[in-house]
């Protein structure tokens, strides 16, 4: 499929940014559409910007005359003043604004932004989770919920509306050289936190790797759901070995605790759900990716992870 318009939301956002400028460099007419304006200094030629919010009610008219819509737009981190009915109507209300626009639009596919979160963080994933493995996402963390309830709709709209293609994307933890959020945080602290008995791996994937994925779907013909992550995994203990840091093993009930006490003083975000997240975090198995859908990342979870440290130790 050779597709000669794409609309992006969340196009101003960390990775939408990116995809835009490599739809411009690749020649592909690109509808940039963020909440937020786009300053006149970044935008690039042959974009055309757009500021709207994925739950416009005109959201279609903007669609129409694309070929393929790649919606980014959800909320990772919320910010000060942050409601969870805000969130909520963003995430899953504005996912399927998005999905009912494309229909009216006339759009052929939609590349969705999932996440590993969509599976959820349980004593009883497998040590490799696969596509075909159910999304349970946790209540307690409201972007796995949101993730979970979002994929609930997608699966509904692929049988109820097979004329737009989709792929889903189960993205793991996104790393590049220029990457700062709440994981990359985790690893500035004096000391890795890991917990006795689990060793906790993360699977990277590249942001290049994220880009190249979504624009191989825009380019293909092939449907799918598919995890998104770089070969293997690390664990807290060789990720605190590559930064040279401690890494201090807890008991999971000590942790929690711990955390417990420190959010009611106020002096932490995190409570004692946080220790299911560093305990039982997805190992996404990408091998649907590589066999199925084409795609083949080009830097392993070390290789991005050594990537992202080098420049961060030029920076200073």
């Amino acid at each position: 499929m050779s597709a000669s318009r794409v609309f992006v939301t969340g196009a101003g956002g960390y990775l939408g940014s990116q995809l835009v400028a490599a739809l411009a460099s690749a020649g592909i007419d690109a509808v940039a559409a963020d909440v937020r304006e786009c300053p006149a200094e970044c935008r690039l030629p042959g974009v055309r910007y757009l500021q709207a919010d994925v739950r416009s009610p005109g959201l279609a008219a903007s669609m129409r005359g694309c070929d393929v819509v790649v919606h980014l737009a959800s909320i990772v981190t919320p910010g000060p003043g942050s409601t969870p009915e805000f969130e909520y109507s963003v995430d899953v209300l504005g996912t399927q604004n998005v999905l009912e626009a494309s229909l009216a639009a006339g759009v052929k596919k939609i590349v969705v932004s999932s996440s590993g979160a969509a599976y959820g963080y349980h004593a009883d994933n497998p040590a490799w989770i696969t596509e075909d493995q159910p999304v349970r996402g946790n209540d307690e963390f409201a972007y796995a919920r949101h993730k979970r309830l979002v994929e609930e709709m997608l699966a509904r709209y692929r049988v109820e509306h097979p004329e737009l293609l989709q792929v889903v994307f189960r993205i793991g933890t996104i790393l590049g050289e220029t990457t700062r959020n709440q994981i990359t945080d985790l690893f500035e602290k004096p000391r890795l936190i890991a917990i006795r008995g689990s060793d906790s791996p993360f699977v990277f994937v590249w942001d290049q790797d994220v880009v190249g994925a979504i624009l191989h779907a825009i380019r293909s013909d092939r449907g799918g759901v598919y995890n998104l992550a770089g070969d293997g995994a690390l664990s807290v203990r060789q990720i605190a070995d590559r930064l040279g840091k401690r890494c201090v093993t807890l008991p999971a009930s000590l942790l929690g605790a711990a955390l417990a006490v420190l959010r009611r003083l106020g002096l932490t975000q995190y409570g004692p759900e946080q220790v299911r997240f560093l305990r039982y975090r997805p190992v996404l198995d990408n091998t649907r990716l590589k066999r199925d859908f084409g795609y083949l990342p080009r830097l392993t979870s070390a290789q991005v992870f050594d990537l992202w440290l080098r420049a961060r130790e030029l920076r200073g």
